[in-house]
């Protein structure tokens, strides 16, 4: 069994997103377990180099971590051929122009999501990957959640028969910074920065709806700024511009109905941070993040409306857990691991800078949506 090295360029984990999910639960755990294994069994191991401005967050992370090479010298960590891979975690604002710098140095690259803040630059994204031949990937780390890897089941396995629709709730109370810290930064809440949660949280509601339920074919969004005033980081009071919340409709290929509630303005009452509803002719199922409840057609109980009697049924009694068949990887780990292979040996990858671009056009239809207050069809992409 022979061991590769692949270089990664990683670019803003030192944020809370970059440093949890990106680098220690994925590319320090895939380190920790020899690399990841490749169909003709030998393993790549990845070699990160971290990339920011502050060396001396970015040194204490990697010593703490077991990480060898850090600088702030983005050129020259671009100009080094033997690092194959760049990734990046940082604003939204400076993706796409970070990107392209990357691709046009001959890197393959691996972003989080959106890889733009407008759909023209997250085609030009297209392009000019195309025109570079890098391999390209997007992270859409809620397919690899298991609640949803068992929704995906149910759906593979025509337990819903037709399915008539989804009503999804995603979000809790984001504290605005004044008595109690807020556990979001300040600049997701300014529109100059990049901030909004129809830009953070559409790209997400475009990945999933298309490739658990149907695609996309319609979107109605509106938004509201409910909390206009917080305090940041520093303590200093700013005004909170962009939409801190999104009540969106979606018509999904074969007549399918999905809402989604997206808010960082909700105290939580229901599963958990977020649930996708999903009914159909045959039966219906709740999702959460690692659970998925399920109620098939035979099982499903007769209320009887009757105000004047207290309700006798208990509804979450009814209801049938969908059982851990298999073992369940960290999802960012998990598509970090089928990036690699992609790099390593051309093994299919099928979420590049163009679902990338498809996320953004959702957003920015929602966004088309609520500033029109009318529909606004969702077209195909072409580049």
């Amino acid at each position: 069994m022979a061991s590769k090295r692949l270089g990664i360029i990683m670019h803003g984990v030192t944020g809370r997103m970059g440093t949890n999910q990106h680098l220690i639960r994925s590319i320090v755990a895939i380190r920790a377990q020899g690399g990841v294994l490749l169909s003709n069994g030998d393993r790549v191991l990845p070699d990160p180099i971290l990339v920011g401005r502050n060396e001396e967050k970015l040194g204490a992370l990697a010593r703490e971590h077991g990480i060898e090479r850090w600088t702030t010298d983005l050129d020259a960590a671009l100009a080094n051929g033997d690092d194959e891979v760049f990734f990046d975690s940082a604003s939204t604002q400076m993706r796409a122009g970070l990107l392209t710098k990357a691709m046009e140095a001959g890197k393959h690259i691996y972003c989080e999501k959106p890889t733009a803040d407008t759909l023209e630059d997250a085609l030009e994204l297209v392009r000019v990957a195309r025109k570079t031949g890098v391999k390209t990937g997007v992270v859409q780390d809620k397919l690899f959640l298991p609640g949803l890897m068992k929704l995906k089941r149910l759906v593979d396995g025509d337990f819903f028969g037709r399915i008539l629709s989804l009503r999804g709730e995603f979000g809790y109370w984001v504290f605005e910074g004044d008595w109690i810290p807020a556990q979001r930064p300040s600049w997701n809440y300014r529109k100059a920065d990049g901030g909004g949660i129809i830009l953070d949280m559409l790209p997400h509601w475009r990945y999933v709806l298309d490739n658990v339920i149907a695609p996309v074919k319609a979107v109605s969004c509106l938004g509201a700024t409910h909390i206009p005033t917080r305090v940041d980081e520093n303590g200093d009071r700013y005004d909170a511009d962009a939409d801190d919340a999104a009540y969106a409709t979606f018509e999904l290929e074969g007549g399918v109905i999905a809402q989604m509630n997206s808010s960082w303005t909700t105290r939580v009452r229901r599963d958990d941070l977020v649930t996708f509803h999903v009914d159909g002719t045959h039966g219906s199922a709740v999702a959460g993040l690692t659970s998925c409840v399920c109620q098939p057609r035979a099982a499903t109980p007769k209320p009887v409306w009757n105000p004047d009697e207290p309700q006798t049924i208990n509804f979450f009694d009814t209801w049938t857990e969908v059982p851990d068949n298999e073992v369940f990887e960290n999802g960012f780990k998990a598509e970090w691991e089928m990036f690699i292979r992609h790099v390593a040996e051309d093994a299919p990858f099928h979420w590049d800078l163009l679902e990338g671009a498809k996320g953004v056009q959702l957003a920015e239809a929602g966004l088309q949506s609520w500033r029109e207050r009318r529909w606004v069809d969702i077209d195909d992409l072409s580049v």
